[in-house]
């Protein structure tokens, strides 16, 4: 019985890892996002001013 319950123990931990993992991912996917294009352009001026 005690083997079972740590099995399902460790299943809940990995679903819980995979979760965070997917946080972390979207937080980076949108905030990459919200400020591609503003980098893009900070690059495009620092660009043009070099020779």
């Amino acid at each position: 019985m005690d083997a079972l319950k740590a099995r399902s123990e460790r299943g809940a931990t990995a679903v819980e890892y995979g979760l965070l993992a997917a946080l972390i991912a979207a937080v980076i996917v949108a905030t990459v996002l919200a400020l591609g294009g503003k980098i893009n352009t900070a690059f495009n001026k620092v660009s043009s001013t070099l020779p």
